[in-house]
């Protein structure tokens, strides 16, 4: 009987040891997240930022995903092939005309060439494949 008190008390200490060891996991989808541009950082080091970030949003839900690129909208199909790996399906998306200094169409001409993200600092990295440039976006609080 001592045997096995021993037995179990050994294995709950190595059991505790092994959990305290791993390294904490990223979430493990961009699922049910929201998030707004902050900026674009572009390959060239040009830089552009949203006149309103509330303007700008990017939704996930399971396997699809909406956006608001500033007077439109859009839907369409995402997947994540591997770690940090990033496709948006084709988008359907309105088509109103948007004012002049609007990133709508910087945002609809980038969207095929998105690859991949990262997660960092709570915030959410796009990048465009050739290091063409990179989106940040910050959580969208959909209680205001």
């Amino acid at each position: 009987m001592s045997r096995l008190r021993l037995l179990t008390a050994l294995i709950a200490l190595l059991g505790g040891v092994a959990c305290k060891q791993m390294p904490p996991q990223a979430p493990a989808s961009l699922a049910n997240t929201s998030w707004q541009l902050v900026k674009f950082q572009g390959g060239d080091d040009t830089v552009r930022t949203p006149d309103d970030k509330s303007k700008y949003t990017l939704s996930f839900a399971t396997d699809r995903y909406s956006v608001r690129f500033d007077c439109n909208r859009g839907n369409g199909a995402w997947k994540s092939t591997g770690p940090n790996q990033l496709e948006f399906g084709p988008m359907a998306m309105t088509r109103a005309m948007c004012p002049p200094d609007s990133m709508h169409d910087q945002l609809v001409k980038h969207w095929p060439y998105i690859r991949s993200y990262v997660l960092k600092n709570g915030k959410l990295f796009l990048s465009l494949q050739a290091d063409g440039g990179i989106y940040e976006l910050e959580p969208l609080d959909l209680k205001n």
